[in-house]
């Protein structure tokens, strides 16, 4: 149920695109509606499925807050981007912008992780992690370097998809694409994890 929580802003952005680009006249009357004149109806289901996902971010961390009364850091930046590139694209009717949000947000990570290991000395995936498993010191900072590594990665390959496929093509990568990597990601993480939890347990 958390996972499926996280990814909320998600699958409402997918799901609202779809249901745009199936009913298009409906889209672009909302477009227009909400946004104003000078939208084609092309672009309508795009704007419609961001500001359906700015909402959607601004509302699951209402909820969080309401539950927990604070807030995780990771999901008040995740609202910042969203409303920095989102409003962007709303702004100036154009989805460049809200395609640049997942690297943004990727390499934002990624560089997090690369800057407090070597300029603090912190491994923050340990800091995540070792209250659950216990790994030697090396295996610690290599995971660091691989969950950044994927990260930057990520930020590009979401780069590549929005700039030489479709607008549609590019929405389903985010939705199943996206997923599908990170799933397979912490998998084998998993299992190079469990080799060396072994190794220290033997």
């Amino acid at each position: 149920m958390k996972f499926l929580f996280d990814l909320l802003p998600v699958i409402l952005f997918f799901a609202a695109y779809k249901i745009g680009g199936a009913n298009p006249d409906a889209a672009h009357a909302m477009a227009t509606g909400w946004l104003g004149d000078g939208i084609a109806p092309t672009q309508a289901p795009i704007l419609i499925a961001t500001f359906v996902a700015i909402l959607a971010t601004m509302l699951q961390i209402a909820l969080v807050w309401l539950k927990h009364r604070k807030v995780d850091t990771m999901l008040w930046v995740s609202l910042a981007i969203i409303v920095v590139f989102g409003g962007a694209t709303l702004f100036f009717h154009n989805p460049t912008f809200i395609k640049w949000k997942p690297t943004a947000l990727y390499w934002l990570f990624g560089g997090v992780l690369l800057g407090s290991a070597w300029l603090l000395q912190r491994n923050l995936i340990r800091k995540m992690l070792e209250a659950q498993i216990k790994l030697p010191d090396p295996v610690w900072g290599r995971l660091n370097l691989a969950w950044a590594g994927f990260f930057i990665a990520m930020g590009l390959l979401n780069l590549y998809v929005a700039y030489n496929f479709s607008e549609e093509a590019w929405v389903n990568f985010k939705m199943f694409g996206g997923m599908g990597l990170m799933l397979a990601f912490v998998l084998a993480q998993g299992f190079y994890l469990s080799r060396h939890m072994e190794e220290e347990t033997n």
